[in-house]
């Protein structure tokens, strides 16, 4: 178009938005255009709404609650002055560092393991670079790698089984891979891989940074948290909102060799991490106590699951973590919903592994309650 035409029509078009206000009526703006990564974004919307009150049997949460011990800390501890503060972390970084057995600048405190993830990804991945994320996982892996613009790359867990593809993972690490994003046992399938394994990918991609996600692993005993100081690439994240009850904390450490970690802090947000929340964490590892009954309690519950599964001629995958995955075949949304009306909340995974349904184990009690609702309706 002509420049003299693009002046005119320019020039009407502020005369129609001016005469627009003058009237009273609300101009019509376009919003602002986003990045192009985001705009490729699928959102994420998890179905949080109206969970008070049911069986929470979908977000692998631990279903008996937080530790009293944290809660009674908090009630009797807390100030009017430390709410007026800016969070302080040092005593928390002492406390948690000498829990897990690491140094003290091998560790920083995140907003749960969302911002280990995110703290990775702006540390060490720019746009177009290279990111393996196993299929079906977390979805904040694919997530904050979608957000930084990285090239993602997605091996299946083994068909059937749903075993971890360890040798086809190998084969796809190169020179360029940038970031390995794991989760050590898997969300959803419930299998793992052993330290043996993930040996064998730390040095095969020695350019990446590799993190393994061990949110569950309480229940699955296995860490290569004591390898730090051998790998200079690996990352190990931790959460407080599985076993220890304290999700709606957001607490969480990303954990690495202290180089690693200067650098993280410096792509972190100061003051991430709330006051109660770090609180709560350094006063929750200093009794195992109710974590480790919590922890046989799941695991005989997890036995119970899967007899209850056998009488029902249900097939499960077994699992190393607290929650296992069943095939309902086509009836996986029915059997979601009937069991919601009934109180009992349980996670439809069928959108990315046809068929499947995720249970979290909780107590024995409440498991007997899932297996006796899901006999009516199967």
């Amino acid at each position: 178009m002509p420049a003299p035409w693009r002046f005119v029509l320019s020039v009407k078009s502020a005369i129609d938005e001016n005469n627009a206000i003058e009237s009273g009526a609300t101009p019509t703006l376009a919003p602002l255009a986003p990045r192009e990564a985001v705009l490729r974004m699928s959102p994420y919307h998890p179905p949080t709404g109206g969970r008070r009150n049911k069986l929470r049997l979908d977000f692998n949460e631990n279903t008996v609650g937080a530790p009293p011990h944290v809660i009674d800390f908090i009630k009797r501890f807390l100030t009017a002055a430390d709410l007026s503060m800016y969070p302080e972390y040092d005593n928390a970084r002492e406390d948690l560092s000498r829990h897990f057995g690491v140094a003290l600048d091998e560790l920083t405190l995140t907003n749960g393991t969302d911002e280990a993830i995110q703290l990775l990804m702006n540390t060490y991945v720019n746009a177009g670079d290279e990111v393996i994320i196993l299929r079906p996982s977390y979805a904040m892996y694919r997530f904050y790698a979608q957000l930084a613009g990285a090239s993602i790359t997605e091996i299946d867990y083994r068909p059937g089984d749903l075993a971890f593809p360890l040798e086809a993972l190998l084969e796809t690490i190169t020179p360029s891979t940038r970031a390995v994003l794991i989760s050590n046992p898997n969300n959803p399938t419930g299998t793992g891989i052993d330290g043996k394994g993930i040996e064998r990918i730390l040095e095969k991609a020695t350019n990446a940074a590799v993190l393994i996600d061990e949110a569950y692993y309480e229940f699955s005993g296995v860490t290569v948290l004591p390898a730090l100081t051998e790998y200079p690439n690996l990352f190990v994240s931790r959460t407080f909102s599985k076993t220890y009850g304290m999700a709606a904390m957001r607490c969480g450490c990303l954990f690495s060799q202290a180089g690693n970690m200067e650098h993280a802090r410096k792509a972190q947000s100061p003051y991430s991490v709330n006051a109660l929340a770090a609180m709560a964490a350094r006063i929750a590892v200093e009794d195992q106590k109710f974590v480790e009954e919590y922890v046989l309690e799941v695991l005989a519950a997890r036995e119970l699951l899967y007899v209850g599964f056998e009488k029902l001629n249900i097939p499960y995958v077994a699992s190393q973590a607290n929650f296992v995955l069943f095939q309902a075949g086509d009836r996986a949304v029915a059997i979601r919903d009937e069991l919601r009306k009934r109180g009992v909340l349980v996670r439809d995974r069928s959108y990315e592994l046809p068929g499947c349904v995720r249970v979290t184990v909780g107590t024995r009690d409440q498991i007997r309650r899932f297996l006796d609702e899901l006999e009516q309706i199967w």
